[in-house]
């Protein structure tokens, strides 16, 4: 490897890809904020705010194989350097987060 990281150390994943990961059995983790998430999320995925990543990255304990979504993606990411960064395998940020599930039609799940 060189000096420059031209690679990302989890992958991207679009709208399409994310629904056969979640059916292949990966854990959706939300990344908004509380009041994002009231409003509609991922079906089944888990709720935990960037901040208290940020605060305390290796108390998360993700699993792996986890997908970290937000609203549009770049938190996401974000969370998915962190959770690598703490030994989580097989992460994807979903490109587009929520925002591209719900233009694709799929459903939100409400708290």
């Amino acid at each position: 490897m060189g000096t420059t990281n031209q690679e990302a150390p989890f992958r991207t994943a679009k709208v399409d890809e994310v629904k056969k990961l979640i059916e292949d059995g990966y854990e959706v983790v939300d990344v908004r904020d509380d009041w994002e998430w009231n409003k509609g999320h991922v079906p089944g995925a888990r709720h935990v705010v960037l901040d208290t990543i940020l605060k305390q990255p290796s108390a998360r304990n993700f699993r792996d194989r986890t997908i970290f979504v937000c609203a549009m993606g770049s938190r996401s990411a974000i969370a998915s350097e962190m959770a690598v960064a703490t030994g989580t395998k097989d992460v994807v940020n979903f490109e587009g987060g929520t925002e591209a599930w719900k233009k694709a039609g799929l459903p939100l799940e409400m708290p």
